[in-house]
């Protein structure tokens, strides 16, 4: 399981638990998923030029990993919440690599650049 769904699955609780018996409790409130995801390092999804900015950093690590600009977005800000760990670089790798494409730990640092450059704060 992906850190961003653990975190939305936790916020979901969170929301839920918080929800007075007065409020519809099926649906996490918008600003409380937020939140979660800023407290663990995830920030928001770029948009206009900084969207493009971190886009075009990626690009140039590997073009093929912008071909699907959401992906490539889940995957940066998912990296966020994990690069300062000592093995950020590998989790770089595998988290913007497929099985088809994988990306090797040399990739995976000079992703994890283009992040401190662009998207992570």
């Amino acid at each position: 399981m992906r850190p961003v769904h653990i975190l939305l699955a936790a916020a979901a609780l969170l929301a839920l638990t918080a929800c007075s018996a007065e409020k519809d409790v099926t649906k996490p409130a918008p600003e409380g998923v937020a939140a979660a995801e800023r407290a663990a390092g995830i920030p928001s999804a770029p948009t206009g030029d900084a969207r493009d900015a971190y886009l075009d950093a990626i690009a140039a690590v590997d073009p093929q990993l912008v071909v699907d600009e959401e992906r490539a977005i889940d995957a940066g800000r998912n990296q966020c919440s994990s690069i300062a760990s000592p093995k950020a670089d590998a989790l770089a790798a595998q988290r913007f690599g497929t099985d088809a494409r994988p990306l090797t730990d040399a990739q995976g640092k000079r992703l994890n650049a283009a992040l401190r450059e662009t998207l992570c704060p």
